[in-house]
């Protein structure tokens, strides 16, 4: 198993604190620099492919446009063209968003075919990274007999993750340095699922396409839409289970490219794939809220990030 990225982006990241160089064959680099993505290529000789890489965060991409597309759109043609001459490749999956449909506020939950939209630079971005993908695939693998297909999961939070502007993260400083929590959109509604469960959907459809079933191209991948739950109730839910009174502040600024309402349809991947949540609602925030207070404790990340993997495989 090998694994290519830039350096980690935050201080403290996941990478350094579970000793993920113990775990896997890692590669440093840019996939906006073909040579580089070539060369973990020819490397890794690679089977299977799950493509992560990406600017994933929205008010990033408002303030850095040009980075997000490079990184998103030509990060992925970089990939998929130095792909394109591995012998022994059999399936490349490429994660997108829930955010690549078009938008247009209505409460309904997204379907795979539904259109594609974005109203910020990341969403665009994405929605680009599906029509790259469908290309490659039409133009290059199908011919190969490799499948491409496009993963588009929901909100993702677990432990790990100390992006900026990312509510989970934010809610974690808030804890650690006493701070008051903000929020730009409390009655936003989102589709939050736990890190471990939009994971386990992505290598069991990865499983299946290297097993040859005859799948769709594009799956998505979270909660069960009947269970909206708005950032508001994320947020008191996560500072509670961090043992903090749920109490924020709303800094809502004058313009705002996020959406108020999104969900997804997963009733593909149910009927499908056989995939199901197996840590639905308040039970993603308590898995959360544990791996943040184990780090905190200074409890060894490697052994209880590997132990909660095994607690979630047994569900």
């Amino acid at each position: 198993m090998s694994g290519f990225s830039r350096p980690p982006a935050t201080e403290p990241n996941l990478y350094t604190i579970a000793e993920i160089h113990s775990l896997v064959c890692s590669g440093f680099g840019d996939l906006q620099t073909y040579a580089d993505i070539e060369a973990a290529v020819v490397r890794s000789a690679p089977e299977i492919v799950i493509h992560l890489a990406a600017q994933p965060l929205v008010l990033k991409s408002v303030r850095e446009p040009v980075e997000t597309f490079a990184s998103n759109v030509m990060g992925t043609v970089n990939l998929l063209a130095a792909l394109r001459q591995s012998p022994r490749l059999k399936v490349v999956l490429v994660v997108t968003t829930d955010k690549v449909y078009r938008n247009n506020h209505v409460p309904i939950p997204f379907r795979e075919s539904d259109a594609l939209g974005g109203h910020d630079p990341y969403s665009a971005s994405k929605a680009a990274t599906e029509l790259v993908a469908a290309a490659f695939a039409d133009s290059y693998f199908q011919a190969q007999g490799v499948s491409v297909a496009t993963a588009r999961g929901g909100n993702v939070i677990g432990g790990g993750d100390f992006s900026e502007e990312r509510l989970v993260p934010d809610i974690y400083r808030a804890v650690t340095t006493n701070g008051k929590l903000v929020l730009r959109h409390p009655e936003a509604i989102r589709p939050w699922q736990h890190v471990l469960d939009c994971l386990c959907g992505y290598l069991t459809y990865a499983q299946q396409l290297h097993d040859g079933r005859g799948l769709p191209r594009t799956v998505n991948f979270g909660p069960s839409a009947a269970e909206p739950i708005a950032v508001a109730t994320m947020a008191n839910a996560m500072l509670e289970a961090l043992g903090r009174s749920p109490q924020w502040r709303v800094d809502r600024p004058a313009s705002s490219v996020e959406m108020q309402h999104l969900t997804l349809d997963c009733r593909l991947a149910h009927d499908v794939l056989g995939w199901r949540n197996r840590l639905p609602g308040m039970q993603a925030v308590r898995a959360t809220a544990d791996w943040y207070l184990a780090f905190r404790n200074g409890e060894d990340m490697l052994a209880y990030t590997l132990a909660s993997i095994d607690d979630f495989l047994t569900r």
